[in-house]
């Protein structure tokens, strides 16, 4: 009986070891999804606005957004070929095309988001028709907005340009001048402030933006809708196919941005898409 007894004990011992043994042998956890970072530069309004629109987005697809707000129009698109941003948002076509084969650099873009119309604006005038003789026009001084800007102020009857002057006009190829206006060029983000100075500024839209400016109400005279100058998500030559740039394009161009832009610019800023 004794030998019957301590053989069952040893068998029931090494049953539960056996079992221990296999019950140890853990499922490994499934390996967490390492998310891809991608840098975006942007101007703070609007450009910076909409890509917060699209971050939790993004998150869900894998993609850690960050947005780097940057204030002037040369750093990104060196910052982009310099690989020091995967992209920006903040220019115009024909500012990247311009930019880039003066720098010799190999950018391109991916997705056209939004016009953001130039407004010809005034703290000391209600009306263009106010307008003085002599009076100072500030405008942007980098050559595709200065050109753009001059557009404008043909436009709207203040100057004439020399045929065929296009977006690459200066002030050089100003034809008509019959109120004598004095023409300065002035760093973009400055020409809100130079509004207590001159009697008009030609100011873009993003920067109208940030001083409080309402484009729709404040501008006396804006650009149309049908305006050439889409602000494009810009990229390196190569990295179109990217599966994170293209969820980024993707993201950019949806109905939730469409709707986001219609209801909180109120026509200040225009889906291109």
């Amino acid at each position: 009986m004794k030998k019957i007894t301590l053989l069952l004990i040893t068998v029931l011992l090494a049953l539960s070891a056996f079992i221990s043994g296999c019950g140890g042998k853990e499922t490994p956890a499934p390996a967490a999804v390492e998310k891809k970072t991608v840098k975006v530069g942007a101007t703070a309004v609007p450009h910076a606005e909409i890509l917060n629109v699209i971050k939790p987005v993004l998150e869900k697809d894998g993609i850690n957004l960050v947005i780097v707000e940057m204030s002037d129009y040369v750093r990104p698109n060196i910052a982009v070929a310099e690989k020091e941003l995967d992209a920006n948002f903040f220019q115009h076509i024909p500012y990247l095309t311009k930019f880039s084969s003066e720098r010799n650099l190999d950018l391109t873009y991916t997705a056209a988001v939004h016009i953001e119309p130039m407004g010809i604006y005034s703290k000391k005038i209600k009306s263009l028709d106010e307008l003085q003789s002599g009076a100072q026009v500030a405008i942007p001084n980098d050559p595709t907005n200065g050109g753009r800007a001059l557009a404008l102020l043909e436009k709207a009857g203040i100057i004439k340009l020399k045929d065929g002057a296009g977006i690459n006009a200066t002030v050089k190829d100003i034809a008509e001048n019959p109120k004598n206006v004095k023409i300065s060029e002035l760093e973009a983000p400055q020409l809100p402030r130079a509004l207590d100075d001159v009697a008009l500024a030609v100011i873009n839209t993003n920067y109208a933006l940030e001083a409080k400016l309402v484009p729709a109400k404040d501008a006396l005279f804006i650009e149309q809708k049908d305006s050439p100058y889409v602000n494009i998500l810009a990229v390196r030559k190569g990295d179109e196919t990217r599966p994170e740039i293209q969820t980024l394009t993707k993201a950019l161009t949806s109905e939730e941005v469409k709707k986001f832009i219609n209801e909180k610019y109120q026509g200040a800023i225009v889906p291109a898409f």
